[in-house]
């Protein structure tokens, strides 16, 4: 499996950040595959894989952390928090206090799909940067789903529909177009990560990107071995 190919021989329990989790049914899909679990909840023990994973997810929605925490099998190994993750005092506090819990200075893996254009709408590009930064400065490992352009002019259309103006920063951003391809260029140039494959595209035609950090981690989880 995936999680077992990018770290190999880490110590256990591997560490994973979900963001902008939602209601929880992707993040908990995820945990799945990445243990090679099967679908069935009687069949999913966590120590079925052999390997040992605990994902913090965080949303900004408190009553959607409350509808995940109600539906997640795997109560161990899963943990759902509220938290605005543009919140830098909040954010930082909540994941360094995590992260110690495990004697860590970051996490083996963080996911991050479909989260993108919304941190981009609202924060603009400035915005963007610094989170894909912070991203990048707390993972080994960053696997992302980025909306295409075409996702925001959709997202500013129904904002007019309802007779609202657009979102404050949708006709200043510099970053538009292809806009993963920005995205990629921002990680690789600039916070210190790599580029290692892209799955393809999802059902809604948006690429996966998995990314690796180049950085040395304060805990000696840094590079990784090649994937070839």
């Amino acid at each position: 499996g995936l999680l077992r190919e990018l770290c190999p021989g880490r110590d256990p329990p591997l560490l994973g950040l979900d963001v902008g989790c939602n209601s929880g049914e992707l993040s908990i899909a995820m945990y799945r595959h990445l243990l090679a679990l099967p679908d069935l909840p009687s069949l999913s023990p966590p120590g079925n894989s052999g390997l040992d994973l605990h994902l913090l997810c965080c949303d900004i929605d408190p009553e959607l952390i409350r509808r995940a925490r109600s539906n997640c099998p795997f109560p161990n190994s899963m943990t759902f928090l509220p938290l605005d993750i543009m919140d830098r005092e909040s954010r930082d506090s909540l994941l360094d206090s995590h992260l110690e819990r495990f004697g860590r200075s970051r996490f083996d893996l963080a996911l991050c799909m479909s989260v993108t254009m919304w941190i981009h709408l609202r924060h603009g590009d400035r915005g963007l940067r610094e989170f894909l930064e912070f991203l990048a400065s707390r993972c080994s490992f960053l696997l992302l789903e980025p909306q295409p352009w075409k996702c925001y002019r959709a997202a500013a259309r129904r904002l007019r529909r309802l007779g609202r103006s657009d979102w404050e920063h949708f006709r200043g951003l510099g970053i538009r177009g292809d806009v993963p391809a920005g995205i990629c260029g921002i990680l690789t140039r600039h916070c210190g990560m790599e580029l290692v494959c892209s799955f393809g595209n999802t059902e809604w035609e948006r690429s996966v990107l998995l990314f690796r950090s180049t950085r040395e981690s304060g805990d000696g989880r840094g590079k990784s071995r090649d994937l070839g």
